[in-house]
């Protein structure tokens, strides 16, 4: 579990063909501390574990299912990621119950720059509409964001300055893919109406 406040970027070091999966290793420094081998790590939204630790970074493996529902499948050598090591029960919860599931990958449509933040808006399917809420939690990528806009198939949300400087929404541009989580309290709600 995880809280969709993101700890660190992290640069994609290397990864190499697993199968059909893909083994990436991730170059970090605040993460490292505490970080051990069979750890829950969330990597640009997308739960994985640690498979190997060195002093410089870790590794881990995404496989074909993983690759398939996000955007890991796309990421290079040199791409920066968001990161954030599991939650620990005696915790602050700083953002919202993030499980590292990704539902959907979305588009980023529009990046508009105002007086002390950005609005970012993204696209997404419009079955998955159901699932968010107007001032309701996503998460993008990893980071937990509130809906500040929200229409058929597409919401905007806001970024100040410092998660414009501490996340990986500074590479974004029109046309990015990013991972997106639905809150997973409304997906139970959902799931109890539907199958009642």
């Amino acid at each position: 579990m995880f809280t969709g406040i993101v700890e660190e970027v992290g640069l994609i070091h290397s990864q190499k063909k697993m199968g059909d999966g893909i083994e990436f290793i991730i170059h970090a420094k605040k993460v490292l501390k505490s970080l051990h081998i069979d750890n829950s790590i969330c990597i640009n939204g997308v739960c994985l574990t640690v498979v190997h630790r060195n002093k410089n970074g870790f590794t881990v493996q995404a496989v074909k299912e993983t690759l398939s529902k996000t955007n890991l499948g796309l990421l290079k050598i040199g791409s920066m990621v968001n990161l954030e090591r599991s939650v620990r029960l005696n915790d602050r919860l700083g953002g919202h119950l993030v499980q590292g599931h990704v539902d959907i990958t979305g588009t980023v449509l529009k990046v508009e720059t105002v007086k002390a933040s950005w609005m970012y808006t993204v696209s997404f399917q419009k079955k998955h509409r159901k699932n968010l809420i107007s001032v309701g939690s996503i998460t993008v990528d990893g980071t937990s964001l509130t809906v500040a806009r929200l229409n058929r198939q597409q919401f905007t949300v806001a970024i100040i300055p410092y998660t414009f400087e501490h996340t990986i929404f500074n590479q974004y541009k029109r046309g990015s893919i990013v991972n997106l989580e639905f809150d997973i309290i409304g997906k139970y709600i959902e799931s109890i109406i539907e199958y009642k």
